[in-house]
């Protein structure tokens, strides 16, 4: 699990710089302080008193499009000439959000106090994550904040639509399966034992069907169902937990992109996302040993981020990009080929925005393949289970009107 950890460093020239970053280890702190560049004076875990940590769980999240907007405000007024100082503080007065308000002025102090924007954002790694603070950094470095900001806020943009595409794909498939989960858990719960008490009351000889559908209702309904729903619970509990260690989201990763429908979405996601971030980058200065590794952390799998650091370890061995990336089964012909032409050519930012492009599109046709593909299975799944239950309950009425019109 990610620790927080304060440090003191010194750049280049001599000055003392104090911040936190979150890591897994002090050794992960340290070897990151010195790729950026710094000389170490001293790393230490944050001690987080028991309040702080409590009003950090209480206190609610800020959402992506909040940082979006104020991302996009903040690059309009520095590109109209207004100071750093004046602009964070218009941009804490009129943030909707009161927990990047917050945030906003907490940044504003630090500036105030002699720290550079890189530095004060990057105390608030769970709001403006590495690839953020990084991109700042370069943009302050080469005096293009503005420019900087701006590639920012359409990074953030893009990524949002794409996670809007597909929550909204998959709302009503999620919501159709869940009314078939419930409708089916009534059905078994209440319904069943209202046709089976008339069944014994006529004195009915039951279908196998029907003895069926009532052996699984009085299993749910006894403490033998209560005792399978707390053993489901638990089970979800340390399952999640599981998937938090390290070899939990290795073996989830690995198992999302071998899924036999789901697996190509997560794939063509996982690639885009490297592309994106990699050419924004790239594209704003960051140097490309660093930006290589951000683009590792934020790729948003295990496996793929697992061929990035190989990349990454080639380049420091003075390899290329391409190379050492085309090794990887993960990626295909079409995007190594690209960026060996985007290094020989000095246009690599560009090409990792066209492949990023090219598989943004492919995620928008997946996803809408998928939820042409999903209602009606769905539709055919809540068919097939209501309608067994129906048929398994009026199968002895059925039998007993048969046997009244023999007798009669």
């Amino acid at each position: 699990m990610a620790q927080t950890y304060t440090y003191r460093v010194r750049d280049r020239q001599g000055k003392v710089i104090t911040g936190k970053l979150e890591a897994d280890s002090e050794t992960a702190v340290s070897q990151k302080l010195r790729d950026m560049g710094y000389l170490i004076i001293g790393v230490e875990e944050e001690k987080i008193p028991i309040t702080k940590r409590e009003i950090r769980v209480l206190q609610p999240k800020v959402k992506s499009k909040d940082v979006t907007v104020f991302t996009r405000q903040f690059a309009t007024m520095i590109n109209a000439g207004l100071p750093l100082v004046k602009c964070l503080s218009i941009l804490s007065e009129q943030t909707e959000s009161p927990v990047l308000t917050e945030v906003i002025s907490d940044v504003q102090h630090e500036v105030e106090m002699g720290r550079s924007l890189s530095e004060a954002l990057a105390k608030h790694p769970n709001i403006f994550k590495d690839l953020y603070t990084s991109m700042v950094r370069a943009g302050e470095i080469g005096g293009v904040l503005d420019d900087v900001l701006l590639r920012i806020a359409a990074t953030l943009e893009n990524e949002d639509e794409i996670r809007r595409r597909i929550k909204s794909a998959m709302t009503y498939p999620a919501a159709m399966f869940a009314i078939s989960i419930l409708l089916l858990f009534v059905m078994l719960i209440f319904v069943v034992p209202i046709f089976e008490k008339m069944f014994r009351d006529m004195g009915a000889t039951l279908p196998i069907l029907t003895r069926v559908i009532v052996a699984i209702s009085h299993f749910l309904a006894s403490w033998k169902g209560l005792l399978l729903l707390v053993a489901v619970i638990v089970g979800v509990i340390f399952l999640r937990r599981w998937l938090k260690t390290p070899a939990g989201r290795r073996r989830l990763d690995a198992l999302k992109l071998k899924l036999p429908v789901f697996g190509n979405l997560f794939h063509k996601m996982s690639l885009s996302r490297f592309s994106r971030t990699l050419g924004t980058l790239v594209a704003s200065g960051v140097p490309i040993l660093q930006a290589l590794e951000i683009t590792s952390n934020t790729v948003g799998n295990v496996l793929v981020a697992e061929a990035v650091d190989n990349v990454r370890a080639g380049v420091k061995e003075g390899d290329s990009i391409a190379r050492p990336l085309g090794q990887s089964p993960l990626f295909p012909p079409m995007v190594t080929q690209m960026l060996a032409i985007g290094e020989e050519t000095g246009s690599l930012d560009t090409m990792l925005n066209k492949v990023s492009d090219f598989y943004d599109s492919e995620v928008a046709a997946t996803v809408e393949a998928l939820t042409s593909l999903l209602e009606p299975v769905l539709m055919v799944f809540l068919g097939v289970v209501v309608g067994t239950i129906v048929i398994a309950l009026y199968m002895p009425i059925f039998s007993l009107i048969s046997q009244f019109t023999r007798q009669a």
